[in-house]
Parts: structure tokens; sequence; C-alpha cells
């Protein structure tokens, strides 16, 4: 009886990584950003910026985006984050810069920075646990924190969250993933193309309309906000010819979380085989590649995505 259950729950994880292709999400896929009712006006003002939604000072006087929230707090600032607050982030002076660092991060800590900008729309609780779409036990009780630098632990506290910025540079020495100062480019054969076969690489893959991640001064890559998330899509990934999952050819959908900008689902059941990875691992190694099945000679293990 044990070993026909083992049967069937592996048969559900691998169904899993099939129908994960056609995923469909049960809520409104901008989910936490329609913004108490808002909806895009919530942060695209249609008129006057960030003055227009109420918000907005004089250094907000410039436009991006229609973009409709007070980032003039933190305008110049420094931010520590990760590892004892190593990886530190100078923010641009200006909205109208023309940095990466705008669209990327500053805009996000507008809403999402509980330091410098304490006063905003959000409750500080993650929507999909908030509404009870994450049951995953495996997260516990408490309130997973959405603010920055005001989540519970010691105020203005970043040194817990990944870092972004200039310093927080993306690996170019992955075995079969070259950087030429401006993109990412796939070898094939190698290590790095066989982990794409098996999950893909969204965060680092040319973009429908923008590469996800910066690029300084000096040609190298780094980690933005928008690297890891999609802002506007918080429940479905949907793979394109020129960031393919699980050789999909593009053009399917996956199950994603908190705007993961890639298939990353935590409401798996998991495969009790262990031959299969779950999406959420997968999505991590793109970047942290030495921790992956393929850079340590496993090349059989493919992505539960579902």
């Amino acid at each position: 009886m044990k070993k026909a259950m083992l049967v069937v729950m592996f048969v559900l994880a691998i169904a899993g990584f099939v129908m994960g292709q056609n995923w469909s999400s049960p809520v409104d896929v901008l989910g936490a950003h329609n913004n108490g009712g808002r909806g895009c006006a919530g942060c695209h003002a249609p008129h006057s910026g960030s003055f227009g939604s109420g918000h907005g000072g004089a250094a907000d006087a410039g436009s991006y985006a229609l973009w409709g929230q007070d980032a003039s707090p933190l305008y110049g600032k420094t931010i520590a984050f990760g590892d004892g607050g190593k990886y530190t982030e100078l923010l641009p002076s200006s909205i109208t810069s023309g940095s990466q660092e705008i669209g990327g991060i500053l805009l996000c800590l507008s809403c999402h920075d509980g330091q410098f900008t304490p006063t905003n729309m959000m409750n500080g609780q993650s929507y999909e646990q908030r509404i009870g779409l994450l049951t995953n036990t495996a997260y516990g009780a408490k309130p997973i924190p959405t603010l920055l630098g005001n989540d519970g632990t010691t105020p203005g506290n970043y040194t817990n969250d990944h870092p972004v910025g200039q310093l927080a540079n993306i690996s170019t020495t992955m075995p079969g993933l070259t950087f030429n100062g401006t993109k990412f480019t796939l070898v094939s054969p190698s290590p790095y193309a066989t982990f794409v076969a098996n999950y893909g690489y969204p965060a680092l893959a040319p973009g429908t309309w923008s590469q996800p991640f910066g690029v300084t001064a000096g040609g190298k890559p780094y980690v933005l906000c928008t690297t890891c998330h999609n802002q506007h899509v918080m429940t479905v990934y949907t793979s394109s010819a020129a960031s393919p999952i699980n050789n999909d050819g593009g053009g399917k959908w996956y199950a994603t979380y908190f705007f993961v900008n890639g298939p990353y689902n935590p409401m798996i059941t998991p495969d009790p085989t262990g031959k299969t990875a779950p999406s959420t691992t997968q999505f991590c190694r793109q970047c942290h590649f030495g921790e992956s099945n393929e850079s340590n000679n496993t090349n059989n293990i493919l992505t539960q995505f579902q």
C-alpha cells in the first residue's frame, strides 16, 4: 500500500511538471498591486504624476512612467543590504537621472520601504497570505512582511534583505552563460544550457519589454528588484521564445507567487522520491548556479512546477 502511494504521488508530481504549462490564476493577476481598489492609477497616475494621486513633493516634479507615489524621501539615500550591510546602494538623486536604479529599485522602494517612507497604503503583510491563497503550513503562522526596513526586527534593518544595486553583481563566469557587457547569451551544450532545458533563466534572459537586470558603467550586471519580481503580474509567469521554460517554445503559463519573475510555486505537493526539484528552488539557481544540480554533474532532475 505504501509503495502504491509513493507511485501515485510521483505520478502527481510529474503531472504537475506537465500541467504547469497551462496554469490559470485563481485571482486577478495584478493581485496586491490593485492598490486597494485604485488599480493601475495607484502607481501610474494618468495626470500630473505623484501630484495627481495626492502625493508628491518638489523633488517629484519630474515624470517617470506617470509615477503616482512620492519617491522624494528616498533620493540620495544609502541603504545597506544583506550580510551585515556590505552591499550598500546609493539611490539616484533624481527621478529623471536615467539610471536603471530608478525603475528597478527606487520606485519599488517608494512603496515598499518602511525606513525613509514609513507612511503608505500597505498593511505590511503578503497579499497571498492575507487572502488565503498561500496555505502551505511550512510558511508558519506569522504575517509575511512587505515593508523592507520595517519588518518587525530592528528599525531600518535591510541586512536581512537580498542585496540589490551596483554592488550586487551577477556572476559572469557560470559555465555556458556569457555576458558581453549588455546581455547574457546561452552557450550550448553546457551545464547552464542543461539547467535552462530543465527549468529556464527568466531572471537573466531578454525580456519582452526590457532586460531584467542593471549594468554598471564598467559593464558588470547587477541585481535590481525587477530582476526577481514582475510588478505587473502577481500569480502567472508567461514564457516567451526568448525566455522559454523547460524547452516549451514560449507562450505557456506557469504558477508563481509574490510577483516573482519566473515559475515559482510554493503550493506543490513535494515529490517524495526527490527526483524532481521545486520551481522555488530552481528560480534561485539561475544566479546561484553553483548550488544547482547541473553544476554538480546531475543532469536528470526535472522541475516540478505544480
